[in-house]
Formats: structure tokens, C-alpha cells, sequence
């Protein structure tokens, strides 16, 4: 069963078209959307109405953008369908409303929906609670409700795989994990790429050496071993002489 919105038009001057808006929730059928099974009209406004539906307690609230009023229905499975059950009136109208999931709520005190109304300068937080005097953790408000994490990855969604949400409980309030594993399906294409580092550019160093300048390199590596030999004797003669004057001095 689904929940929708329409808009009748009634006569009269205020609407440019001849006629108001009559706004007119309407409950469907999921596959048939050609009837509505239940019809409930409001009041007659020209903005746009914002539903919020919680699937827990089954209710949904209507918001109408220029409206200072929120109302708020409960939906069942068996005739009529929809059930009023109250208003919510402030004195300033929102320009926009926002919607609190249901983990975010404080569950000590029963609060079954937190609103954000959005005004020219600041956001209003409006909380709907249950007065209820008990300490205790109130199951029939607080079912299990979907977490943050997913039931299925992107790439499984695509495939066209469907699963349920993964459901958490509210009992001891909701408390985000502090280390949360990311999990990658495909290589990252990132880890193919050299490390980071100064760019040089190619030289002739990084081609292949050939076969004349090899020999040309082992022959100089070859005389400079040779005269690295050289220098250590003349160096180890001189030790030598310098030790021998020393010992004929004293």
C-alpha cells in the first residue's frame, strides 16, 4: 500500500485558474495505482505537501511548504484505511521541513519523530513525543529499525539483486560503530600508478647502453682500480720513510 498526494480545483477567485487547491491525500494500492483506496481531504493551499511516513508506527505526517501546521494519520490495513490523529499549529509557516531517521531518536523519552522546520533564518527542531510515564523500553514504539549499514553493495544492486534492510534495536539507543570496515569489490585503479616523486625526465642514462660504450666504462673503471693501487703503495712508501726518519731522530 502506497501514500500520495493530490490536488482538486474548486471554484472561486483566489486561484488563477478558477478555482483553489484542494489538497487531497490518497492511499493506493502498490500495484494498482488507477483507484485510490482511501481519500482524505484537508484544506484548500497552494504549496506543496511534504509526507513523511514511518514505517514502525505506521504514520504519516503531511507538511505543506507555506503551512504552520503539521497533521499527522495513521494507516491500517482494514477500512477506512486512514485515521486522523491530530495537528501540530505553530505561528510561523516553513519554508521546509526535515526528517529525523528513526536512530537518531531519544528513546528514554519516547519521542516517535523529530522534525527540522526550516525558517528564513534558522532551523526549528520540532519533537513528537508519547506521554507515557514508564522507565521502561517501549517495544510497541521502538521495533526494530533499518541501520546505517547497507544490505547490499552498489554493484549488487545493479546486478538487480534485492535483499531486506538490516535492522538494528533501538533498546539501549542507537551508538555508530567507532571503526568502520570499508569493504572495495573492484581494484582501485589508483594502485597501479607509480609512487609519487619528483619527475625526471629520460635521459640518454636510460637507454640501453651498447656494446662500445660498455667496454669503454670497464676500461676506465679498470684503470682507475689500477691507479687507486698505485696511490695506496707510494702511500704505504711514504708511511715507511716518515717511520724510519722518527726511529733516527730519538
Amino acid at each position: 500500500m502506497g501514500f500520495g498526494a493530490g490536488r482538486k480545483r474548486t471554484g472561486g477567485s483566489g486561484d488563477p485558474e478558477g478555482g483553489a487547491g484542494l489538497v487531497t491525500p490518497l492511499v493506493l494500492e502498490q500495484n494498482n495505482f488507477e483507484e485510490p483506496v482511501a481519500l482524505q481531504e484537508m484544506d484548500t493551499s497552494n504549496g506543496v505537501l511534504l509526507p513523511f511516513y514511518d514505517p514502525d508506527s505506521s504514520i504519516v505526517y503531511l507538511c505543506g511548504k507555506g503551512d504552520s501546521s503539521i497533521r499527522y494519520f495513521e494507516i491500517t490495513d482494514e477500512p477506512p484505511f486512514v485515521h486522523y490523529l491530530n495537528t501540530f499549529s505553530s505561528k510561523e509557516p516553513q519554508r521546509g521541513m526535515g526528517f529525523m531517521p528513526k536512530r537518531g531518536l531519544d528513546v528514554s523519552k519516547c519521542e516517535i519523530a523529530r522534525f527540522f522546520k526550516l525558517h528564513e533564518r534558522k532551523c526549528e527542531p520540532i519533537i513528537m513525543t508519547v506521554p507515557r510515564k514508564s522507565d521502561l523500553f517501549q517495544d510497541d514504539l521502538y521495533p526494530d529499525t533499518p541501520g546505517p549499514e547497507p544490505a547490499l553493495e552498489a554493484d549488487e544492486w545493479l546486478s538487480g539483486q534485492d535483499a531486506e534492510p538490516v535492522l538494528i534495536s533501538l533498546r539501549d539507543g542507537y551508538v555508530p560503530p567507532k571503526h568502520r570496515e570499508l569493504r572495495v569489490t573492484k581494484r582501485n585503479i589508483l594502485d597501479a600508478r607509480p609512487p609519487s616523486g619528483p619527475r625526471r625526465s629520460q635521459s640518454a642514462s636510460d637507454a640501453p647502453l651498447s656494446q662500445h660504450t660498455l667496454e669503454t666504462l670497464l676500461e676506465e673503471i679498470k684503470a682507475l682500480r689500477e691507479q687507486v693501487q698505485a696511490q695506496e703503495q707510494r702511500i704505504t712508501a711514504l708511511e715507511n720513510m716518515l717511520c724510519e726518519l722518527v726511529d733516527g731522530t730519538d
